[in-house]
């Protein structure tokens, strides 16, 4: 029976990249012992790190005006990360709060002092769109913008992204990088766990303008700094070595199957096919604006919230090989995540479930 695992991270990986990671796991490329055992000074993994971020800089058009860096942490610590760094005193912060992980950024922002400007509060539609992005309000005071874009939880995504004018704007793309092209020189910095759609746990990647980096006070501390990684090119200390080989491998996976507008034409499909399975049945509802809905996560309910149909729902998805489906513990009900190695076959035999759980239990 095939497996198909719609997880939110971590996530699915291309299949092609696990095998080769396994092929190499014991003896990489001849050298007689694995990468993970390499030390992070070696000419082998030199090689890596370098073809992981030139990789990078290729698909994402990124010019020398930007650091790539590989960092630890995940996601979470770069919401006290992103404020140490470039936060001006006297200078407020702009938040777009679509949800769970802008609350998360909001609480450090405001651990260290700083005082926000809320630009968009989602909360009065319970996060289940995000509207007037063209007559957003950006105050050029503020210190940078910060949005989240793509909401895990919730399943929105930004159809597109603000104009902040000269104001730095600040990405958290966890669920949604690499997943469709973007114009990096939008963004004043952008930062991504890697479990989601680019490799295994334990790294996240960090795209900076580096005169941005400049901005570090001199009070923080030597780790959390951006000009420290910049500098040592992500080898101040020990990095997630393994986890940088799998990002390598996926991001090679990326450009031998057409780069990012080609993954976003699959990822269209694959949500598209989704979303019309949900649409075309009153036993399914959606929890998201149309205009609003994530190419990665759907979300949807069961006859308006049935707990025990959606539980019987993951159940018996899983047994049927779906893994994965159970919406997130804080808003409950259902959820597919359909990252770039999630194969269109595996929607189609979601939607062949959902369609047959509805017959039967409609």
């Amino acid at each position: 029976m095939a497996v198909y695992n719609f997880n939110a991270g971590p996530a699915v990986l291309p299949k092609s990249v696990m095998l080769k990671a396994q092929e190499e796991f014991v003896d990489y490329r001849g050298c007689g012992y694995g990468i993970i055992e390499e030390s992070h000074r070696a000419k082998a993994f030199d090689e890596i790190i370098q073809a992981a971020e030139a990789n990078f800089r290729s698909l994402l058009n990124i010019s020398d005006d930007y650091a790539v860096l590989f960092l630890q942490g995940g996601a979470s610590l770069q919401f006290a990360m992103v404020p140490m760094n470039l936060a001006i005193p006297g200078k407020k912060i702009g938040v777009c709060d679509t949800g769970e992980w802008s609350h998360k950024a909001m609480k450090e922002m405001k651990i260290l002092g700083n005082e926000i400007d809320l630009i968009y509060n989602g909360e009065p539609c319970k996060f289940s769109k995000i509207e007037g992005i063209k007559d957003w309000k950006i105050d050029q005071n503020l210190a940078y913008v910060h949005i989240c874009s793509n909401n895990t939880i919730y399943g929105s995504e930004y159809p597109y992204f603000p104009e902040t004018g000269n104001v730095p704007l600040v990405a958290d793309m966890s669920s949604d990088f690499m997943a469709r092209p973007f114009d990096i020189n939008k963004f004043g910095l952008v930062f991504a766990g890697a479990q989601k759609n680019i490799g295994p746990s334990g790294t996240v990647v960090v795209i900076i303008r580096k005169d941005l980096a400049a901005r570090c006070p001199a009070t923080v501390p030597t780790m959390l700094r951006y000009t420290t990684h910049i500098d040592k090119g992500s080898l101040f200390n020990t990095p997630s070595t393994f986890g940088i080989y799998m990002i390598r491998l996926v991001t090679d996976w990326l450009i031998a199957n057409g780069g990012l507008a080609a993954m976003q034409k699959k990822n269209e499909e694959k949500a598209a096919k989704l979303y019309a399975a949900i649409d075309a049945c009153p036993f399914y509802t959606g929890t998201v604006d149309p205009a609003s809905r994530s190419m990665m996560n759907v979300t949807f309910r069961i006859k308006g919230g049935d707990e025990e149909l959606e539980a019987k729902f993951v159940k018996e998805a899983k047994e049927a090989g779906l893994i994965g489906i159970k919406g997130h513990r804080a808003v409950g009900g259902l959820r597919a995540s359909i990252y770039n190695a999630m194969p269109l076959e595996g929607v189609e035999a979601l939607v062949a479930f959902m369609n047959n759980f509805a017959k039967v239990n409609g």
